[in-house]
């Protein structure tokens, strides 16, 4: 199980995001304890307010959980990891909000702690906490027996496809997924041993080699993004000049920009309208099965909870009915009756609530099931029109370049011709001739 981690601001902006239901198929509220508030922006704001009592600025320490992508994990096992977690960075007894996503057949989780000690009126201090949560994660790989990631066996070999979620913001403008982005700009880095070689394998995937503002080396793609080379290459920036040269020699971004709406936009525009009306008629159908099936499971899982919650209160009731009162009560308190039927009373609740939580999670793993046979069908076309749009940057940069090589040569020559127009008035056979090759661009038969 993957843990990333990190201390925040922004209560309001938080719980937005965890409650999402765009982004996210199903969202569920799992956990919120240790605060006044019953619900996620109330006790988010509630740990804000708390906050403002100290000089803590970064009042939030936020834990996203995610599980192997082809594991049932079960929802005692995250609790089991959050407990490890609170107990490595100090934050035991501390108030928390627990929240599951399920997106693309997936389930991950997102936990939320106060960094505020009430008692004391002062911020835990969480040190060296990307060691601690890596010391956890790679015990749960060990423990539950799944595929243990490179980067655990070796720190030279992580996953060099991993992305922060500025470069998942970034590739959502595009339409594009961060993985992709990073392959393609680290196979044109692999299959490249100069510039010259780098920049050709860039225009091949429809990117630009450039100088940053602040961040050097750059790529920019057809859409005007810019993309930091040192970044999503896992590169130096020494290891950048060497094979590059100066950065200096680059024309800037706002250089490239131009050129590239001077040589792609118009073709871009054009064509990429269509691709994409294509591509999302294609997808319409599975989409609309997915949208289906996103509803019918919501619908099941709202029957099964309103039928446990029926049968709690009955149950409930039942429980309730042992406990004798008046004179009778008083009696079985002191013939030790009450309390035998106390304890009976709470065994039974709490096999209640772990039969519930059984039923839930068959459901939901279900549910996982059929909605990973589905996006497997996505993926598939995606993965197809990925091709499609790649090879569609492709031809338009070799048109694009065949158009700029085009208009050097017409500038050389218009240039050839004023400087013989130049220097006679009445040019000669010769140089009738010459013209006559210069204008010629059929072949002879």
């Amino acid at each position: 199980m993957i843990l990333k981690g990190n201390q925040r601001a922004g209560g309001r902006q938080m719980a937005l995001h965890l409650l999402n239901g765009e982004q996210n198929e199903h969202v569920n509220v799992h956990e919120v304890s240790g605060f006044m508030a019953q619900d996620v922006l109330g006790a988010l704001n509630e740990a804000y307010a708390l906050s403002k009592g100290t000089k803590c600025k970064q009042f939030m320490y936020s834990l996203s959980l995610n599980p192997p992508q082809d594991e049932k994990v079960d929802i005692e096992t995250f609790e089991k990891t959050l407990e490890r977690v609170e107990q490595k960075l100090g934050l035991e007894g501390q108030p928390r909000v627990v929240v599951f996503h399920e997106k693309e057949g997936r389930r991950h989780a997102h936990c939320v702690w106060s960094r505020i000690n009430t008692d004391e009126m002062k911020a835990v201090n969480i040190s060296h906490p990307k060691l601690k949560l890596n010391d956890v994660s790679k015990s749960l790989y060990l423990e539950h027996g799944w595929k243990l990631p490179e980067g655990f066996k070796d720190k030279t070999k992580k996953n060099p496809l991993n992305f922060t979620r500025a470069e998942w913001q970034q590739a959502q403008r595009v339409g594009r997924k961060a993985s992709d982005i990073k392959s393609e700009l680290q196979e044109c880095w692999a299959i490249s041993d100069t510039k010259t070689s780098f920049e050709h394998a860039l225009r091949e995937k429809g990117y630009f080699l450039a100088k940053g503002d602040k961040r050097g080396f750059v790529a920019l793609d057809v859409y005007g993004e810019v993309y930091s080379l040192t970044r999503q290459l896992g590169q130096k920036a020494k290891a950048l000049e060497a094979r590059l040269g100066s950065a200096k020699e680059l024309p800037s971004v706002r250089e490239v920009k131009n050129s590239v709406q001077g040589q792609l936009s118009k073709l871009f525009d054009s064509y990429k309208d269509e691709l994409r009306s294509v591509h999302n008629e294609k997808l319409k159908p599975l989409l609309a099965d997915k949208a289906k099936l996103t509803n019918e499971h919501r619908s099941v899982r709202a029957s099964l909870k309103e039928y446990q919650q029926q049968r709690w209160q009955a149950e409930e009731l039942k429980r309730s009915a042992r406990i004798r009162k008046g004179f009778k009560g008083i009696w079985d308190k002191l013939n030790g009756r009450y309390w035998k039927t106390r304890k009976r009373n709470e065994q039974e609740a709490w096999q209640a609530h772990l039969r519930d939580r059984k039923q839930q999670e068959e459901l939901i793993q279900k549910q996982l099931t059929e909605r990973q046979n589905l996006q497997t069908q996505i993926q598939l076309l995606r993965d197809t029109q990925e091709k499609e749009r790649q090879a569609l940057v492709r031809d338009l940069s070799h048109a694009a370049k065949h158009d700029e090589k085009s208009k050097h040569a017409h500038r050389s020559k218009t240039n050839t011709q004023s400087k013989n127009t130049q220097n006679t008035n009445v040019p000669n056979r010769q140089n009738r001739r010459d013209d006559d090759k210069g204008m010629d661009f059929e072949p002879e038969i």
